[in-house]
C-alpha cells in the first residue's frame, strides 16, 4: 500500500465538525494543542495511505462534534456543574493485567456507576431526556453500529479485550481523554513519535477538568453516583488526576511483563496496520516498552508521595484462581456492602467469560522489537517491588 500524498488538514477538520452540528463553542480552548500536534504527526510520521487517512479523519472530526455537542448541552443544563464526582474508585496498571475483566465484574454490580461505551462515544445526552439510559437512547444504536464496523475493518482485534456488543458495557477512560487530545487512545493510530513525546511532557489537567466534566453530566440524569472508571494510561497523568479527584482511591492491577508487551503491541497494530504503508511493528514493541516504564515509575512516585493507604492490589494471577475471594477483599478494603444480587451477577460474568481467559495467545516478542531477557531487566524494579502479585504462585 502506498502512503496518501494528501493531509489531513486541522483547519478542514475543525469546520467540518462545525458544519455537522452548526454549532462554534468548543469550551476551553486547551484542546487545539493536542490536536495540532497529532495531525502534524500523522501528517509527517504515520504514512497513512488514503483508506486510514479517510478513516482518521472521520474519527477526528467525530471527535470534535461531540466535544461541540458536550459543550452546547452543558451550557443548556448550568445545573449539571453542581453534581460531585465523589471518592470515585480508580482501576490502574499496565494493560493486559486483567484491567478489563475487572471492568466487567465492577460494572455487575447495580450499585456502582461506570464509563459505558456508548457514552464514551457520545456523552450528552439525547434532546428526549426521558430516553437516557434505556433501550431507545439512539447513542446506544450508534454505538452497536460502531462495534460492527470494528469488527468488519479491525476483525483481528476482537479476541484480544473483551467484546462489548450492545455498546452497553463498560469501557475504558481513555476515550474521555481523547475529546482533549491528550490521550493514549492515540498511539494505536500509527507510529507518531512526536505526538507521543509531547503527550508525556505535557499536563493533563485540562483533560482531566474534561473528563470530571463528563462524569457530572453522566451521572446527572442517570445514576447511581458510586463511580468506579479504569484505565491503563491513567498512570502516565496520575497526579493530575489526583489533583483533579482529590479523594479518589485506587485499585491497581498486577502482573509480570515478559509477555504483556508483545501482546500489547499486537493489539496495537491489529488497530493500525490497515490503515499505513508502513506498520513499523518493531517499533511498536520498543515504543510501548518505554511508556510503559515511564507509567510505573509515575504511579509507584505517586504512591509513594504519601498515598500508599489510597491503594488495594490485586494480582492477575490471585484473580484468575478466586475472582470473587479478590472482590470480596476489594469490597471489605472500599468499606462497601457485596450486595447478593452483585455477587451472584459478578459471578455469572467471570464463569460464562472463562473461556476468553484460557489459552492465550503468545507472540513473538522479536516480531515487535523487544527480547523477554530484556524486558524483565527494564521492568525488574516493578517485579521486584511486587513479586508475590506479578508471578504465578507455583513459580520457583
Amino acid at each position: 500500500m502506498r502512503p496518501s500524498q494528501g493531509g489531513l488538514g486541522f483547519d478542514r477538520l475543525v469546520g467540518e465538525a462545525q458544519r455537522r452540528t452548526g454549532l462554534s463553542d468548543f469550551g476551553p480552548d486547551t484542546w487545539q494543542e493536542g490536536l495540532g500536534v497529532l495531525v502534524k504527526a500523522l501528517d509527517e510520521e504515520a504514512a497513512l495511505t488514503t483508506a486510514g487517512e479517510v478513516t482518521l479523519a472521520e474519527r477526528i472530526v467525530e471527535q470534535l462534534v461531540q466535544r461541540l455537542k458536550f459543550e452546547h448541552s452543558w451550557n443548556e443544563h448550568p445545573e449539571i456543574a453542581d453534581e460531585h464526582i465523589l471518592s470515585p474508585v480508580v482501576g490502574v496498571g499496565l494493560g493486559r493485567t486483567g484491567s478489563n475483566a475487572l471492568g466487567f465484574v465492577m460494572a455487575q454490580d447495580p450499585a456502582r456507576r461506570v464509563l459505558r461505551a456508548f457514552e464514551a462515544m457520545e456523552p450528552s445526552p439525547p434532546e428526549n431526556l426521558a430516553q437516557v439510559g434505556t433501550d431507545a437512547d439512539p447513542r446506544i444504536a450508534k454505538a452497536q453500529a460502531e462495534h460492527e464496523t470494528r469488527q468488519r475493518d479491525f476483525p483481528e482485534t476482537m479476541d484480544k479485550v473483551p467484546v462489548n456488543e450492545d455498546g452497553r458495557g463498560p469501557t475504558e477512560c481513555v476515550f474521555l481523554l481523547a475529546f482533549d487530545f491528550r490521550s493514549q487512545l492515540f498511539e494505536a493510530w500509527g507510529r507518531i513519535p512526536s505526538y507521543s513525546t509531547w503527550l508525556f511532557a505535557c499536563d493533563m489537567t485540562p483533560a482531566y477538568d474534561i473528563h470530571r466534566r463528563i462524569l457530572q453530566m453522566l451521572q446527572w440524569q442517570c445514576g447511581p453516583k458510586k463511580w468506579f472508571i479504569r484505565s491503563p494510561p491513567h498512570m502516565h497523568g496520575i497526579f493530575e488526576l489526583g489533583r483533579v479527584y482529590p479523594d479518589a482511591r485506587f485499585v491497581q492491577t498486577h502482573r509480570n511483563v515478559d509477555a504483556m508487551i508483545p501482546s500489547e503491541a499486537a493489539l496495537f497494530s491489529a488497530f493500525l496496520t490497515p490503515m499505513t504503508a508502513d506498520p513499523d511493528e518493531p517499533y511498536l514493541g520498543r515504543h510501548l516498552a518505554e511508556v510503559r516504564v515511564e507509567c510505573l515509575r509515575r504511579l509507584m512516585a505517586f504512591r509513594d508521595d504519601g498515598r500508599e493507604d489510597r491503594f488495594f492490589d490485586i494480582g492477575f494471577y490471585d484473580m484468575q484462581a478466586d475472582a470473587m475471594g479478590q472482590i470480596r477483599k476489594l469490597y471489605t478494603w472500599l468499606g462497601d456492602d457485596l450486595s447478593d444480587v452483585a455477587a451472584q451477577r459478578m459471578g455469572k460474568w467471570w464463569q460464562e467469560n472463562s473461556a476468553e481467559r484460557q489459552g492465550a495467545r503468545e507472540y513473538d516478542p522479536a516480531r515487535y522489537g523487544v527480547e523477554p531477557e530484556d524486558l524483565r531487566q527494564r521492568f525488574a524494579f516493578y517485579h521486584d517491588r511486587y513479586p508475590d502479585l506479578v508471578w504465578p504462585r507455583t513459580r520457583t
